[in-house]
């Protein structure tokens, strides 16, 4: 028997092991073919927004002295899934591609729904662990990035993103007025590029070439190679096609969120290239609370920018006060993102709110909205 102050742990922990039903869920819906296959979407983006209208807001915080011991069932989520969706992802692909009860529309809806729990749930468990110090969970971090095709995210995110966050040089910042269907094309081509640039200035600095092994991204394309030959061979070209589209929703989940995070939202410049520490006003906060545990806490960005290495439970919330709030949980945000007009009509007034409030002083914002502005190398 689990002793009761296990029990009691657990207990707490539950709620963020939601995830785990969207694996019934899928392989019910493949049963099931036809429309079916759309409850997937349907349940991480509308009933997670209802859950949210009904559960409202947690805005209570953990305490920061919890021990490691104390976080053991919070952090066996995040080191079990990496599991449960590889037998998940190829699983179905050799299902839908030997079975006669799914038409081309109905695998391409499942799929895309494959593609929305590995990148709403997939990503953003290898998020938490690629930002943790044990090998055992970056590696597993580095598996879940394969199985949608963008390990680069790894190299980009810890490297890039967390150094130049709010700047032009970081292209996973939205720009004020800058639409997501502007930002998504610009994102993938920028973020592979100065990921790519990262590692090659770190190798540069020891001396070594960008092809030396010790180069990550040697590692990257093997196993992105190694799942898409194992897709092919499972399910032929149809699995490697269908294993692709589903990389391709995975990755514009992730950022459609990586817009929603910081949209509009800039450090301030100082000199030379330079631009004041990161700090939680330069993240949307949201304290949601269904949508934080489908997300394990994602939506409390701002003291994961400022606290960068805080596993998820220990994540803070923040109040107006000390950073920006989204009016709705991410599920509701993305999916306003997806339509230029209705998102600029709910966040442009924020930001320009939030400018007003931290920096009355800036009263030209135009190179804070263009990637033109020294940066420092």
């Amino acid at each position: 028997m689990i002793p009761s102050k296990q029990v009691a742990k657990l207990s707490s922990a539950l709620p963020f092991w939601l995830s785990l039903l969207l694996i019934p869920l899928i392989w019910i819906v493949a049963g099931l073919g036809s429309w079916w296959v759309l409850l997937v979407p349907a349940a991480t983006w509308y009933l997670f927004s209802a859950l949210d209208a009904v559960t409202g807001l947690n805005l209570e915080n953990a305490d920061l002295e919890t021990s490691e011991d104390d976080l053991y069932w919070y952090r066996l989520i995040t080191m079990i899934w990496p599991y449960i969706q590889f037998v998940t992802l190829f699983g179905l692909i050799y299902f839908a591609t030997h079975t006669d009860h799914l038409s081309v529309a109905a695998k391409i809806g499942l799929f895309f729904g494959v593609g929305v729990i590995s990148g709403t749930v997939g990503i953003v468990y290898s998020h938490e662990l690629m930002h943790q110090k044990n090998k055992t969970e970056r590696w597993l971090g580095d598996w879940l990035m394969a199985m949608v095709l963008y390990s680069h995210f790894r190299s980009e995110h810890l490297l890039v993103h967390h150094r130049y966050v709010g700047t032009p040089r970081d292209p996973v910042t939205a720009r004020y007025n800058e639409g997501f269907h502007r930002f998504f094309p610009r994102v993938l081509i920028g973020s592979l590029k100065s990921s790519f640039r990262a590692e090659k200035d770190m190798l540069a600095r020891k001396d070594l070439p960008w092809t030396d092994l010790s180069n990550p991204f040697w590692r990257y394309w093997a196993l992105q190679g190694g799942m898409l030959l194992l897709a092919f061979l499972i399910g032929g070209w149809a699995g490697f096609f269908l294993f692709i589209w589903q990389a391709y929703i995975a990755i514009w989940q992730l950022e459609i969120v990586n817009y929603v995070e910081h949209y509009g939202l800039t450090r301030k410049h100082l000199s030379e290239g330079k631009y004041e520490h990161v700090k939680p006003h330069h993240s949307w906060n949201a304290a949601h609370k269904a949508s934080n545990w489908l997300l394990i806490n994602l939506q409390r960005h701002s003291d994961h920018h400022y606290k960068p290495d805080r596993r998820f439970p220990l994540l803070q919330n923040y109040t107006e006060a000390d950073a920006p709030q989204l009016p709705y949980g991410y599920p509701m945000m993305t999916m306003f993102a997806m339509v230029p007009p209705l998102w600029k009509r709910v966040m442009n007034p924020r930001v320009r709110k939030w400018r007003g409030m931290y920096y009355p002083e800036i009263t030209d914002w135009k190179p804070y909205t263009k990637a033109k502005t020294p940066m420092p190398r």
